[in-house]
C-alpha cells in the first residue's frame, strides 16, 4: 500500500472545516436539475458534469498535496490506492477500495463504500442515461493530470441504475513527463 505520509484520511477529515452534508448533497442536486433544465440533453449534461469535476479536480490536488502531506506516489497504482484511502475519506468523508487491476498495471476499479452526493436522489425514467455523479470520474481525472497522468475515468457501477455499488474504472492512457520550465546548468 502507498504511504499516507503522517496523516491518514480519517484523521485529515477530522481537522478539515466541513459544510453541512445535506447542504452539500441538496446544493450538487440542484445543480445537476438546473443543468438538465439547460442542456436538456443527458448526454450533454454527463459531459458537463466531467468537465465540472475537471476543473474542480485541478484545483482540489494543491489542497491535497498541502493538506496530506503524502509523499510522492511512485506509479499508477501507489497513485490509485492514496487516492482511494486518503483522497475520498478527505474531501467526501467516505472510504474507497481500489480492485480489479488488470495484468499490466494500468486499468483499475476504485469502488465506493458510500456515496453522500446521491442522498435524497431517484432518478426518473427520463433520466436512465444520467451519470449523476459523473463530476467525481472529472475530479479524479483532473487531478490526476496535474500529477502527470492521463486518465480515462468511467463508471461501471452506480447504484442509481440499479447496481449494487458505486464502480469507478480509472485507466491510465499515458505517464506525461515531468517538464520543468527551466534548466539547471544556465
Amino acid at each position: 500500500m502507498a504511504p499516507a505520509g503522517p496523516r491518514s484520511g480519517d484523521a485529515i477529515f477530522a481537522s478539515v472545516e466541513r459544510v453541512n452534508a445535506e447542504l452539500f448533497t441538496l446544493t450538487y442536486g440542484a445543480i445537476v436539475r438546473q443543468l438538465l433544465t439547460d442542456l436538456e440533453e443527458v448526454d450533454e449534461v454527463n459531459k458537463q458534469l466531467d468537465q465540472m469535476g475537471y476543473n474542480i479536480g485541478i484545483r482540489l490536488i494543491d489542497e491535497f498535496l498541502a493538506k496530506s502531506n503524502v509523499s510522492r506516489c511512485t506509479d499508477f497504482k501507489e497513485t490509485t490506492e492514496v487516492i482511494a484511502k486518503v483522497g475520498f475519506k478527505m474531501f467526501l468523508g467516505v472510504g474507497a477500495s481500489v480492485t480489479n487491476w488488470d495484468a499490466e498495471g494500468t486499468c483499475c476499479s476504485i469502488v465506493l463504500e458510500d456515496n453522500p452526493l446521491v442522498d435524497f436522489v431517484e432518478l426518473p425514467d427520463t433520466c436512465q442515461g444520467l451519470y449523476y455523479c459523473n463530476v467525481l470520474s472529472g475530479v479524479i481525472r483532473g487531478a490526476l493530470e496535474m500529477v502527470s497522468m492521463k486518465t480515462e475515468v468511467t463508471w461501471l457501477r452506480d447504484v442509481l441504475r440499479g447496481d449494487d455499488v458505486f464502480e469507478l474504472q480509472v485507466k491510465l492512457i499515458k505517464q506525461v513527463p515531468e517538464e520543468y520550465p527551466y534548466k539547471d546548468d544556465e
